[in-house]
């Protein structure tokens, strides 16, 4: 059974780097909004919304790149009989879970997070005595999750609130692969057969409809619009909203404001 040590949701207000330590205990981060990026074992990790990331204990890690402002995350520190392993041997004993794992956004193990966390808040001092047994309860679906990633009726759904919560990054295809432990062919066969058009086109759709409010809702120029949205080449960005609304931002912007 493990044993729960800390818990709770933390949001940023201002971006900082990701501490250096070396800490005693598991720690479980799991992200609502924003990035965390945090380097262990000489491997750099970044975890987006809908997904987690487990630090082990004993082994440092540490921050290179800025966690930007807004962040939101749940963590929970925690201790384990065994060292929750990426990779168990034959006859090893413990707990398999997965170092990373995604496309969770909105979905069950969300949802058990949240309850976790409310219930280690209580005054009711009977619900923290199952603590211990929640946290079993939820690692035990993150390692069956992490086992049995395949096609199911939900994977589609989870791949597109995933692209959902990407609007301000860049489309990657070895991103997506990481996330959901698939293929990108295959992740891009189910995705098309389920809502018509391919990955890339559903995301990039999303983030022009992101930048067609930005651009009638704030007063941000377009160069900043196109930093937003993770565009690095201005003129790109330019071209792709044409595509999208048949006139170029500042046009857009041009008709909203005349009418």
């Amino acid at each position: 059974m493990p044993r729960v040590l800390g818990q709770g949701l933390l949001a940023t207000a201002e971006g900082f780097v990701h501490a250096d330590r070396q800490l005693p205990f598991h720690v479980l981060i799991y992200v609502l909004e924003g990035e965390i990026h945090v380097t262990e074992g000489g491997t750099d990790y970044t975890v987006a919304p809908g997904e987690l990331l487990f630090l082990h204990s004993d082994l440092r890690h540490y921050g290179k790149k800025r966690i930007p402002r807004g962040t939101r995350w749940y963590y929970i520190h925690f201790e384990l009989p065994a060292a929750p392993d990426t990779a168990r041997q034959d006859g090893e004993a413990g707990m398999l879970l997965p170092k990373k794992l995604g496309g969770l956004g909105g979905g069950s193990i969300e949802s058990e997070l949240a309850t976790f966390v409310e219930s280690s808040r209580s005054r009711e001092e009977h619900k923290r005595w199952y603590l211990n047994q929640q946290l079993f309860v939820l690692l035990s679906h993150i390692g069956q999750l992490s086992a049995h990633e395949e096609e199911t009726p939900e994977l589609p759904e989870r791949i597109a609130r995933y692209l959902s919560r990407r609007l301000y990054s860049p489309f990657v295809t070895k991103e997506l692969e990481q996330v959901f432990f698939l293929s990108y062919k295959h992740m891009a066969a189910v995705f098309k057969k389920r809502f018509g058009e391919t990955m890339h086109g559903y995301h990039q759709r999303l983030r022009m409809e992101e930048a067609s409010r930005l651009l009638r809702e704030t007063l941000l120029p377009v160069g900043e619009v196109s930093d937003k949205l993770g565009f690095s080449d201005q003129l790109y960005f330019s071209r792709c909203f044409r595509r999208y609304a048949g006139v170029s931002p500042s046009e857009y912007r041009k008709r909203i404001r005349d009418y």
